[in-house]
């Protein structure tokens, strides 16, 4: 017999409203919707432990922050709207535990590693450019740790980063270039194994074996995958190869770093929970931000910015230098080259990247950017330059697979 609501057991409550039967099927439907209702807050205080957990790991380097407001005025214009500039810096401190087996902590860093990475308005292409660590050129007063100030000198460039840390280096790098940097990001030896180790390493070739007791990296060539150790090392290692320049150093940070978009960006990771959670616990755990990307919000709209760009149009190269004339073991710009390349970025303009010949000449970065004789940093004032052929470099992408 049914009951005056309609339902196997059930009565009507008041104003016609059924109740929920009260035998063992009652029972049983309660049971069921109070389940479902502790795994949904369950899964609510999860998700808000795992955020606050995670945005919790991020440093903020606020003491940079306030230094580059000091020179606000000195700043160059932001002129390509929509686009970012990130300057991405790896830090070769011995201090903390992750890093105190590379050597001993004499209370100095400088930048292991400097690369400016634009990403254009439209989001359709990202380029990392290389700043070479020996490249001389003028490091702006800056403020140091201990509380006094440098004075404004030509210098090695990483010594920007030993004397005034990240504000320094930002400061320095927009001199050079004229480029406004929007965001920094600093990663130590520790936080860049542990990115490497949360994605379960990462694939290089090597054409050639690679044996450096400094880097205590031993290698057959051929494809490796690489895991924290092995991969830091590849990275760092420079006397023992090739001519043991920073070039070939540099070449295999950009061989490695596209070899690791790919990876980012294949389904194994990021559609994997058992992979992409430790991911961003080290890549939040491994680095010290500007204030504004200090947050999961401000990392997340950055890696969503850069998500989709296709793999062939994430493209690295180096500034265009050449051996210092003063000194042929640092380097200095190849101009007008330099110049266009900064030129192209500043405005948020297009520029070709195409990977270097074995036998041929390295391909004319196209016209100067100035009609007349080069004035020094021309750019500090504006650029007046009209539009030109997109202008080549020499480099390579994120797809090219190293090894034929």
């Amino acid at each position: 017999m049914r009951g005056s609501a309609g339902i196997r057991g059930g009565t009507a409550g008041p104003g016609g409203v059924p109740t929920p039967p009260q035998g063992p099927r009652g029972r049983l439907l309660r049971w069921i919707a109070l389940g479902m209702a502790l795994l949904v807050l369950a899964g609510a205080a999860a998700g808000w432990w795992l955020y606050r957990k995670l945005e919790g790991n991020i440093r903020a380097d606020s003491s940079a922050a306030a230094e580059l407001q000091l020179y606000e005025r000195e700043r160059p214009r932001h002129l390509g709207d929509g686009a970012q500039n990130i300057l991405i810096i790896g830090s070769d401190t011995r201090s903390g535990k992750d890093n105190a087996h590379y050597g001993q902590d004499k209370g100095t860093q400088r930048s292991d590693t400097a690369i400016l990475l634009h990403l254009p308005a439209d989001r359709r292409s990202a380029t990392a450019v290389s700043i070479p660590r020996d490249l001389v050129t003028e490091i702006p007063a800056c403020l140091t740790a201990g509380g006094s100030r440098t004075e404004a000198q030509r210098a090695q460039f990483n010594w920007a980063y030993e004397w005034g840390g990240a504000a320094c280096t930002v400061r320095t790098v927009e001199k050079l270039s004229g480029i406004r940097i929007d965001h920094h990001m600093v990663l130590d030896f520790g936080g860049f194994k542990k990115m490497v180790d949360a994605v379960g390493g990462v694939e290089v070739c090597l054409k050639q074996p690679m044996d450096d007791p400094e880097a205590k990296l031993r290698l057959p060539a051929g494809r490796r995958l690489l895991h924290g150790e092995q991969a830091l090392g590849f990275v760092r290692a420079r006397y023992s190869l090739g001519d043991g320049s920073d070039t070939e150093r540099m070449r295999r940070q950009q061989q490695f770093l596209g070899a690791l978009v790919q990876k980012v960006q294949s389904n194994g990771v990021l559609l994997n929970p058992g992979r992409l959670y430790p991911l961003l616990d080290a890549a939040t755990s491994a680095v010290t931000t500007d204030p504004g990307l200090a947050t999961l919000r401000g990392l997340y709209e950055l890696v969503r910015g850069v998500r989709d760009v296709p793999t062939d149009q994430v493209r690295f190269l180096t500034v265009p230098r050449r051996p210092y004339a003063a000194d042929p073991n640092r380097d200095e710009l190849v101009e007008p080259d330099a110049d266009r390349l900064f030129l192209q970025l500043r405005t948020d303009r297009p520029l070709t990247v195409v990977p270097p010949s074995p036998t041929g000449p390295q391909p004319p970065a196209g016209p100067s950017p100035t009609d007349g004789p080069r004035t020094v940093y021309p750019w500090l004032v504006g650029t007046g330059v009209p539009p030109s052929p997109v202008p080549t470099f020499t480099g390579t992408t994120a797809d090219n697979p190293g090894c034929r």
